[in-house]
């Protein structure tokens, strides 16, 4: 059962600004990568559901965020259908996030006041989407789609929208300032936070200073 409300998990992605989008089939790996994202300031954490038995991987990295992580927001991605979507609920993920909206995914959420964001790539899918409920909308993926010049126009007939595009988002400020100025909420990150580098190495302590360094920065951008 989550340990957060929909609302909780949504005022947290809208202040942290990033969310972390990993999979990893060891157990330890994943809760050294939660522990250094969360210890950076980054407390939403998207785990995808991509390899074989990630469910299980998931459910350990659970229990471990509860003892050991209780600010952590763990949710899963990568889901695609309602079966999937419930297994993932019933081992307390507090979100649910899918590369493509699947109506029946966001009843499952709905029914149990679980955040669902649904990938999107154009107005009339984020306006379908934002039909059956969802909140927060994953532009998927973000620089195919259109990058930040995509973001701004849909933005301008429907600002009330709230876009987190995810794919094509690197760390770097030349990168980050065009989104955040084209009026997203947040992005997800996934290889160009967690990099290659860090999980040869089990580099944490340089995972948990570019979690803090991305934080800062995003809200430098935001002008906080």
């Amino acid at each position: 059962m989550a340990r957060h409300t929909r609302l909780q998990v949504l005022s947290a992605v809208n202040e942290i600004g990033v969310v972390p989008v990993f999979y990893n089939a060891d157990i330890g790996t994943a809760q050294n990568i939660a522990k250094a994202c969360v210890k950076g300031g980054i407390k939403v954490l998207e785990f995808t559901n991509r390899g074989d038995h990630a469910w299980e991987v998931f459910s350990a990295l659970d229990k471990f965020c509860v003892s050991e992580l209780p600010d952590a927001i763990l949710g899963a991605g990568s889901v695609l259908d309602a079966g999937t979507a419930s297994m993932y609920i019933g081992s307390g993920a507090n979100f649910i996030v899918g590369p493509v909206t699947n109506p029946d995914v966001a009843k499952v959420c709905n029914r149990r006041k679980i955040g669902y964001i649904p990938g999107c790539g154009t107005a009339s899918e984020i306006s379908a989407a934002e039909e059956l409920g969802a909140d927060i909308v994953k532009v998927f993926p973000g620089s195919a789609v259109g990058g930040p010049g995509f973001v701004k126009d849909v933005l301008a007939p429907m600002p009330w929208s709230s876009i987190m595009p995810t794919g094509g988002v690197d760390i770097t400020e030349e990168s980050l300032r065009p989104w955040f100025e084209s009026g997203v909420v947040a992005v997800g990150m996934g290889s160009k936070l967690v990099s290659a580098d860090i999980l040869k190495d089990g580099s944490w302590d340089k995972l948990e200073k570019r979690s803090r360094d991305i934080v800062a920065l995003i809200k430098s951008i935001r002008g906080l």
